[in-house]
């Protein structure tokens, strides 16, 4: 027990504190990439792979490891940058994404480094590769370009978005005309994820790219005077994001008197038995792994419930 603790501990020091750990790795020509460590579980030397008939372009084969097989996708080839030729010393990056396991083929990999999410930025407007990034950052004189691996993987799966609709309670939708949520995520598919989920409920949704952006904007609209647990229904935050993650989003609104009252989802493709230890330091009000829409409407709607039980309609 006491070792498990000790992971727990380990694992969420960063949590809150602004800060994440990145593998970097190459592709082609030498680019130096990157992916958070939260979601990797192991890396390793190219294994032998199985060949599977029909399968997506960009999944080069399957492996065994950790007691399942897992596919594996070429990373350079899925952002565009054309097939990795030579996979003699290639590494994979077995990963955990939206609860799912799967694997990275890259040319190799580089190193563990830590550093504070201030210092990771969005990736320029018009950049050759930035439908595939959701940041980037300097290390030792050279770009680090952090990928969208939401993208990649909605590419080649298409995530689901729709509600059951026998799981759509129609007195709820009713209550929800005219309810403002924000929604905070770097990635466009996270954010359309929400919107597509979200917007069957009846609710109007704003976004914001990162935690900065939104905490000044959450901040701008109290200093005018607008009480913002009321205005918004709800926030739903994605952890991972550029110049403010989710986690210290989550700790900014709660250490204002003016917002500490907000219901905050913490909404992430990070899944794994860390999330409760991780949502309770910094105080979220939920937690939720993407992507499950039906899970997603289930915990809108009850917060609905709630809020209209403070705020009735018409009040």
């Amino acid at each position: 027990m006491a070792s498990i603790l000790d992971s727990v501990d380990q694992r969420t020091q960063l949590v809150g504190e602004n800060r994440l750990e990145l593998l970097t790795f190459r592709l082609q020509r030498g680019n130096l990439f990157a992916i958070n460590v939260f979601k990797i579980q192991e890396v390793q030397t190219m294994p032998k792979l199985t060949v599977m008939p029909q399968s997506h372009p960009h999944v080069v084969g399957v492996t065994h490891a950790r007691g399942r097989t897992i596919a594996v996708i070429d990373l350079s080839a899925a952002i565009g940058l054309g097939p990795l030729q030579d996979r003699t010393h290639c590494n994979i990056i077995i990963s955990e994404y939206n609860m799912t396991i799967q694997a990275f083929m890259v040319k190799s990999v580089d190193r563990i480094v830590n550093m504070n999410w201030e210092e990771i930025m969005p990736p320029p407007k018009g950049a050759g590769r930035t439908h595939y990034l959701t940041a980037i950052t300097k290390l030792d004189k050279e770009i680090v370009e952090i990928i969208d691996v939401e993208k990649v993987l909605q590419e080649i799966s298409p995530y689901n978005t729709r509600v059951n609709p026998a799981s759509v309670d129609a007195g709820v939708v009713a209550d929800a005309e005219g309810l403002e949520i924000l929604a905070v995520d770097d990635s466009t598919v996270g954010l359309s994820q929400v919107r597509e989920t979200v917007g069957q409920l009846g609710l109007r949704i704003l976004s914001a790219r990162d935690g900065a952006t939104a905490l000044r904007l959450l901040k701008k609209w109290a200093d005018e005077g607008v009480d913002v647990p009321r205005k918004l229904a709800m926030v739903i935050t994605d952890a991972e994001m550029p110049e403010m993650d989710g986690y210290r989003l989550t700790r900014e609104i709660r250490e204002d008197p003016r917002l500490k009252d907000l219901f905050v989802i913490l909404h992430t493709s990070l899944s794994g038995t860390f999330n409760k230890a991780m949502t309770q330091k910094v105080g979220c009000d939920d937690f939720l792994s993407k992507f499950e829409p039906d899970k997603l409407a289930q915990v809108v709607q009850e917060r609905i419930r709630a809020y209209r039980a403070q705020y009735p309609k018409g009040s």
